[in-house]
């Protein structure tokens, strides 16, 4: 790979052609973003890969009847209709296996997957058997080539990948409502079937314009990895579309630079693996379900305990034994290096327990609403309940003392 060539495709400085591919696949990419966030919210994400694997038999026979009927074998137009063709079979195969006999909807998929595939597979063999031109881009298809993309086959690809996108954004609420409670969205007037069958049109279409760039056997990462990796960055549906929809364009576009940089560089694989690198960073980085930000939540939580333990011993006047405890305390100013309090040491460990005894008359009080409340005895009373409320129990706490009925709040005099 040559790194100047690359930092030209990526600049879209390498030539118009090879700008007019990584344009595509970005559009492409994006489109495959999109539909895969509604496909993995209604748990379908395996069908792509069952429409994927059942486009070959269709692009070779598509290829075998052009070339017999006198056309050059290799058109891309004409593979594509093939490859929906079939991939239309392979859905409506899945659909008649689930719904007809005893299998599951996976055991369905896989039946029509490895069959369709094999039939690919022999069609592929008499392909390389015939007198005609093109054989090698019907093998690109496997694994996706952009080498022999002509202009009109990319823009093929881009405005295709965007009215996909486009038909599914229209739709995106519809497919959410079915996709979270299909029942409800049924009573509702929702026609759920037909969105299930419109969203495995849409997943079909995205599967045979991108078969030219990223190849059949690795298009169904456009419709997982994207969504996957956008669900680690938010907890709402909607906000999922225009993330999964970035990294799959992004990571669309760097694979098909790097593919321009180097000869006999598969495409399919290098876009996989851009997308597969942004969804390691987003597993890493990801500040709501990322590996960093959960290391920080259970550094900060362990912190808290280990300060709440610590001054409620100092209150009791019990000796600090975990190292971590003493450390900490040491560095807020709490505790000095002989193990006794310093004076801001004391008041910590007074309204440490003042807190702790307001916790435990809240739990007493409210115990449902108390375990509902994340860490709700490890951080000061008055950042989580209200004003009213710490008043009321600190009334509360001073009468059940004063009746003789339970513990005194520190400092209150008896």
């Amino acid at each position: 790979m040559d790194p100047g060539l690359f930092l030209s495709a990526l600049t879209l400085q390498a030539g118009w052609n090879a700008a007019i591919v990584a344009l595509g696949a970005a559009a492409l990419g994006a489109g495959g973003g999109v539909v895969g966030v509604f496909t993995l919210l209604r748990k379908r994400a395996l069908m792509s890969d069952a429409i994927s694997h059942a486009t070959l038999p269709g692009v070779a026979l598509a290829f075998i009847l052009h070339a017999v009927l006198g056309g050059e074998g290799r058109s891309l137009p004409v593979m594509l209709i093939g490859a929906a063709a079939s991939a239309a079979l392979g859905v409506l195969a899945v659909q008649w296996i689930a719904r007809r006999t005893r299998l599951y909807e996976d055991a369905a998929i896989g039946t029509v997957l490895s069959t369709f595939f094999a039939l690919g597979v022999v069609l592929l063999s008499v392909i390389q058997q015939m007198d005609a031109s093109g054989q090698a881009g019907v093998a690109s298809i496997l694994i996706g080539s952009t080498a022999g993309l002509l202009f009109n086959d990319a823009l093929l690809i881009a405005i295709g990948a965007l009215v996909i996108s486009a038909a599914a954004l229209l739709l995106a609420k519809e497919f959410i409502a079915s996709a979270f409670d299909s029942e409800f969205a049924q009573v509702s007037g929702l026609p759920v079937a037909r969105l299930d069958l419109l969203l495995l049109v849409l997943v079909t279409a995205v599967v045979v314009v991108g078969l030219q760039t990223v190849g059949l056997v690795l298009i169904i990462a456009l419709t997982i990895i994207p969504p996957a990796a956008a669900r680690l960055w938010t907890d709402r549906a909607l906000a999922m579309v225009p993330i999964a929809a970035a990294i799959g364009g992004i990571g669309a576009y760097t694979g098909a630079a790097l593919s321009a940089s180097g000869p006999n560089l598969p495409t399919g694989s290098l876009v996989v693996l851009c997308l597969f690198a942004l969804f390691v960073l987003s597993v890493l980085f990801a500040p709501a379900r990322g590996v960093i930000a959960s290391l920080r939540r259970q550094w900060v939580f362990q912190t808290r305990v280990h300060e709440r333990q610590g001054l409620l011993a100092l209150a009791r006047r019990e000796p600090i034994f975990d190292w971590r405890t003493r450390s900490l305390l040491q560095r807020r100013g709490f505790l000095r290096a002989d193990g006794s309090a310093t004076r801001a040491g004391i008041v910590a460990a007074a309204q440490m327990t003042q807190d702790q005894a307001l916790w435990n008359r809240f739990r007493d009080l409210y115990p449902d609403e108390a375990f509902s409340l994340p860490d709700w005895s490890l951080r000061p009373i008055g950042d989580v309940l209200p004003e009213d409320m710490v008043r009321r129990l600190r009334r509360d706490l001073t009468g059940v003392a004063a009746s003789g009925g339970g513990a005194t709040l520190p400092g209150a005099r008896s």
